[in-house]
């Protein structure tokens, strides 16, 4: 009966947490705004023009997909204290009943802490969903197989998030890793909580692949780009400007890669910027995935450098290797995940490489948003 209680308080207290959230979120403000809009859409001729109206009705659909989102953890947190009190008075300390609802509590806590999170995006493409490339640093195969733990953690991020995952390229290590990958993740304002991944992940620990035992340090880089269209940058990408490599898949097949001559690789002769994609069936979705990964690449090197126009793009490369780290990954000798932006530590290394990221995705987006990064 206890335990029953204590949920239902610390629940109660969430009240006052919902209340400022709604005044965050402006609820009241979204649902004016998306009377007027609709009001528009009514008009004649509101549909003559076409980007001016789909903008309008993706504003209607935003506005509404976040009250639905505030009402939907409201909701919960109202049924959860609820069937907590029902509980308490039919079952009494039913050791069973107590646990089923203090995982709904942690259900609401956490997806709570996703909105909170949500109100400090404030990026163009923040809404966008994410692009994941993976590269390892030199080191051979230690560099690869910490490049595929890192796309093992990411793939493990999106799942708990509910986000659908997409393999668009993965090419395997010599030995053990790969050589390269990228992912899409799609989902609300995936970009925005995956920005802050963008850099150079390092890793300290005893080699599985030294017979003596010894203590490695790898590197592997990360790029993260909003999936973006053509149209979203207002560009065309010339024929002439691109270098279009049609080669047969490599790698371990089965679900990763369609192993016929499909796989598709894009360089953009301006910028020097190469993608690739091979896990589709043909050459056809192949490049269009390998074309939006290019257009997404600029978008992101455009929106970094603050450049007015894509053609300033170069595309520059930083060392994958020492001083560049924007993380500290340490197996040995103890254990701690360390960001170097944020001083943001955990030292649950188990939880973090099964992609339990949120501490340091929060704590890099609060000192975004308090302008404390450069």
């Amino acid at each position: 009966m206890l335990l029953l209680d204590e949920l239902r308080l610390e629940l109660e207290g969430y009240r006052k947490d919902m209340t400022e959230l709604y005044k965050i979120l402006n609820i009241d403000k979204l649902k004016a705004d998306i009377a007027e809009l609709q009001e528009q859409s009514a008009v004649d001729g509101f549909w003559n023009d076409l980007e001016r109206s789909q903008k309008v009705m993706q504003t209607i659909k935003r506005s509404e997909a976040t009250i639905a989102q505030y009402d939907q953890l409201n909701s919960l947190l109202e049924d959860t204290i609820t069937m907590i009190e029902l509980t308490a008075e039919e079952n009494g300390e039913d050791e069973s009943a107590a646990l089923e609802l203090r995982g709904e509590a942690d259900k609401f806590k956490n997806e709570l802490e996703t909105i909170k999170l949500s109100t400090l995006l404030t990026g163009e493409y923040d809404d966008k969903n994410a692009i994941i490339s993976f590269h390892p640093g030199a080191g051979g195969t230690e560099a690869q197989d910490w490049a595929e733990m890192l796309f093992r953690m990411y793939n493990m991020w999106a799942e708990r998030h509910g986000f659908k995952v997409t393999t668009l390229d993965y090419l395997d290590g010599d030995e053990a890793g790969i050589k390269s990958a990228s992912l899409l993740i799609e989902g609300t304002n995936a970009y925005g909580f995956l920005k802050s991944e963008t850099g150079v992940h390092r890793l300290v620990r005893i080699s599985p692949f030294d017979s003596s035992g010894r203590r490695q340090t790898s590197f592997a880089s990360l790029e993260v780009m909003p999936e973006m269209g053509e149209a979203d940058l207002n560009i065309d990408i010339r024929p002439e400007d691109l270098e279009i490599d049609f080669y047969r898949a490599s790698g371990a097949g089965g679900q990763k890669v369609n192993k016929t001559s499909s796989a598709v690789r894009l360089t953009h002769k301006p910028t020097g910027i190469v993608v690739s994609c091979q896990t589709q069936r043909s050459q056809y979705q192949n490049k269009d995935y390998a074309m939006k990964m290019l257009v997404s690449k600029l978008a992101e090197i455009k929106e970094r450098e603050h450049l007015e126009k894509i053609e300033d793009i170069k595309g520059v490369k930083k060392e994958i290797a020492w001083g560049a780290q924007i993380r500290s990954y340490v197996f040995m000798p103890y254990t701690l995940v360390k960001d170097h932006r944020t001083n943001f530590e955990n030292g649950n290394i188990g939880a973090v490489m099964d992609g339990d990221l949120d501490g340091f995705i929060n704590a890099y987006l609060t000192a975004l948003s308090h302008g404390e990064l450069n």
